[in-house]
């Protein structure tokens, strides 16, 4: 193997641990999450990330459930480390989970790490026996809201 030698991070370590077999929504380690300060937080700003390799697993069927996913928000003192997003979403890849379920699952654990001021999940699912779905999950700080 070309990369024998080379050290397991501890987060990816986290993420795999959802490798070899199924498992259920949760088994997903959210102390994968990890954040940077964000150094403007009087300046809303919008955080866009994108990932085209998304997989879980159906329920119903046992078969992989692809999807585009994009994750929208505007941070209030945190930001996403990206490398710790990255195992979080390949931790679900072996997870048995419906495709609605999922994308609230993620903005669920996100919002509870980063206490944004929105948040936003988008996944695009790709076709499956002819049927094809997008799941759109939503927060606003209630607080913000009543404002």
């Amino acid at each position: 193997m070309i990369y024998s030698n080379r050290e397991i991070d501890p987060l990816e370590k986290k993420a795999k641990k959802t490798t070899g077999k199924l498992y259920d929504p949760c088994d997903i380690d959210q102390g994968i999450l990890q954040t940077i300060a964000y150094k403007y937080p009087k300046r809303k700003i919008t955080v866009e990330l994108n990932s085209n390799e998304f997989t879980c697993v159906c329920p119903f069927s046992g078969l992989p459930d692809f999807a585009n996913l994009t994750i929208r928000y505007t941070p209030r003192e945190k930001l996403i480390e990206t490398k710790s997003l990255k195992y979080y979403l390949y931790a679900f890849r072996n997870v048995r989970i419906y495709n609605e379920h999922v994308v609230n699952k993620i903005l669920e654990d996100l919002v509870k790490v980063l206490k944004p001021h929105n948040f936003e999940v988008v996944a695009h699912f790709t076709t499956r026996g002819g049927v094809e779905s997008k799941v759109t999950a939503n927060y606003k700080n209630s607080q913000e809201r009543n404002a």
